[in-house]
């Protein structure tokens, strides 16, 4: 570890889904900011991610890929290889959220959420971690959620599967520990997002009381969450595995 700045990710290829817009793409610039050797970004639409990696500049490069489509995860994976180098740390950060009362909640809706938050990031993880471990080295992000601490109302498809992230941080954690590869998650609070934003249409109390409840009276910036990001990921948290880091302006803990 260079003392000289442990907070460098120096050397390092990152990995970052749902890295086009908001958080991701808020983790994807501080972790260039911190010298990070190449940066992919993957998402859906390939369009944002073009406008992405242009203002990210030269050392970013993208993917579009949906994945939950767990069965093309394979050939994504030699994609990845091929085009843009070997992954040393991944951010999964892909997210959607469906926002319905529980009762209406249709079984298919409910896994639709599983498979981005939770199947498809498995399937990525599958893909990539082998060399990590061969290489005694590496790290795996996931994007979580305060909404896994507090109870949020309509949203329990979503809740459910950030609480399944904590699940994987704690075993995967234990598992790869030994290889020298780190597992950690980043729950947000409320963020200025586009999916944040987007929540609070036509839903102006809600918007009230997240200000109400967050002591320190904002919502936070995606560069917030990305320097945490980079932290977890840098040389700065060599000893840091299976943690849970929230970035949430004291919302959780908020009165």
């Amino acid at each position: 570890m260079s003392m000289e700045n442990p907070y460098s990710m120096s050397g390092e290829t990152v990995l970052i889904t749902g890295g086009g817009t908001g958080i991701g793409l808020g983790i994807g610039r501080c972790m260039l900011a911190a010298g990070a050797e190449r940066v992919i970004l993957v998402g859906r639409r390939e369009t944002v991610l073009t406008e992405a990696a242009a203002e990210l500049g030269e050392r970013v490069s993208y993917l579009s890929q949906d994945i939950a489509r767990i069965d093309e995860i394979p050939d994504f994976a030699q994609k990845v290889l091929s085009d843009h180098g070997k992954p040393t740390c991944l951010v999964h950060n892909a997210g959607i959220n469906c926002k319905k009362p529980f009762v209406d909640l249709q079984d298919s809706e409910f896994m639709e959420v599983f498979d981005v938050h939770i199947r498809g990031a498995l399937a990525i993880t599958k893909e990539f971690v082998p060399a990590m471990l061969d290489n005694q080295s590496g790290s795996i992000l996931w994007i979580s959620s305060m909404a896994t601490v507090i109870g949020l109302p309509l949203v329990t498809s979503y809740s459910m599967a950030k609480s399944a992230m904590h699940g994987a941080v704690y075993n995967l954690s234990a598992e790869f520990a030994p290889n020298g590869v780190r597992v950690n998650a980043i729950l947000p609070g409320w963020i200025e997002s586009a999916m944040a934003l987007n929540s609070f249409k036509g839903d102006e109390p809600r918007r009230q009381k997240v200000l109400g409840r967050t002591p320190m009276g904002r919502m936070g910036q995606p560069d917030e969450v990305g320097h945490a990001a980079v932290f977890l990921c840098s040389p700065a948290a060599s000893f840091v595995t299976g943690s849970l880091l929230t970035v949430d302006g004291g919302a959780s803990i908020g009165f």
